[in-house]
């Protein structure tokens, strides 16, 4: 899904007048006022085109029962789901007290899936955050000030998009032992160049408009103008961006569970399917159900960010 968004999108603000720059009595008041005479009316109609969006509502209903059932899962199965609590291999229905069965070992397979959803929505979010902020920081270092600081970012960049994402985490979380914390920081670390450029970008386009030069000529600092008056309008593809990563970690968390590089003390849904593959024709369930739970949080999310896409976008909004 692209998240590249006309220039338009990006810039709504009004130009601010030169003489009103050079004659304000209130400086700091004009400068803002200009910031934020933007948005009120451009948030509201892409807020009514993505509630109008049903596929979007869809999602977010899907992912809003996810984050519930992770939330909830210690209350509604408080024991270790690593437990062995029930004869093994029971089948989804065969015992009501274990409604989704039992796998290999005893243990309940709905307790699985409510604690896994806890890591793998964990995962997914934080190793997200981590490449959102590393992104942010890096492209709108580089697109900000160019030069040389940006030629030397973008190679950076460049040198760490040159190797493939997955194997990369795999050779972090082989260094590392295979923990949470460890794989949240390898998955972050992969994944910020995608959001680094396309922040560079968008700082690129936005960075000589008439509402920066008049912030520059009240005297802003550069941290002030990069964070409060750039970044905030290019906000709209980032955000999109952001829900791709969620779902992308949620995956290669996943895939390295079903590899046997995941956290061995906690469950997650790549870990369930790992540990039932060996058992895929006389208790398929083992693999289905964690894997129907990968596949409806992953379409929750990209429905969610096309909604978003959607909603951001006012070639694609009245569509």
């Amino acid at each position: 899904m692209s998240a590249q968004f006309p220039l338009d999108t990006a810039i709504a603000h009004p130009p601010a007048p030169a003489s009103a720059a050079k004659t304000s009595t209130r400086p700091a008041a004009t400068a803002k006022a200009a910031v934020d005479v933007r948005p009120l009316s451009s948030r509201h109609a892409a807020l009514r085109a993505f509630v109008r969006n049903p596929a979007a509502m869809a999602g977010l209903v899907l992912l809003a029962f996810m984050l519930v059932l992770a939330l909830v899962a210690p209350l509604l199965y408080p024991g270790d789901p690593l437990d062995m609590v029930a004869q093994p291999l029971l089948w989804p229905g065969q015992d009501a007290a274990y409604p989704l069965g039992s796998d290999s070992l005893g243990r309940d397979v709905i307790a699985g899936i409510a604690h896994g959803a806890r890591i793998s929505l964990s995962v997914g979010v934080v190793a997200a955050v981590l490449s959102l902020a590393i992104g942010v920081l890096v492209g709108a270092t580089a697109g900000y000030f160019g030069g040389r600081i940006d030629d030397v970012l973008v190679r950076i960049t460049e040198l760490f998009q040159t190797m493939p994402s997955f194997l990369f985490v795999i050779v972090v979380v082989a260094i590392g032992q295979p923990s949470v914390p460890v794989i949240v920081f390898a998955i972050g670390l992969a994944s910020w160049p995608v959001i680094a450029r396309l922040v560079r970008a968008e700082f690129r386009a936005l960075r000589e408009t008439e509402f920066v030069l008049a912030a520059r000529s009240q005297g802003f600092s550069h941290a002030r103008i990069i964070f409060q008056e750039i970044l905030p309008n290019a906000l709209p593809p980032v955000i999109v961006t952001t829900s791709v990563l969620v779902a992308s970690a949620i995956l290669i968390e996943s895939a390295l569970s079903f590899l046997g590089m995941g956290d061995p003390n906690a469950v997650s849904w790549g870990s369930m399917i790992g540990q039932g593959r060996e058992l895929l024709r006389t208790a398929w369930y083992l693999t289905a159900l964690p894997g129907a739970a990968i596949v409806l949080t992953v379409l929750a999310l990209n429905l969610v960010g096309d909604g978003l896409n959607d909603a951001f976008n006012p070639r694609l909004r009245g569509r």
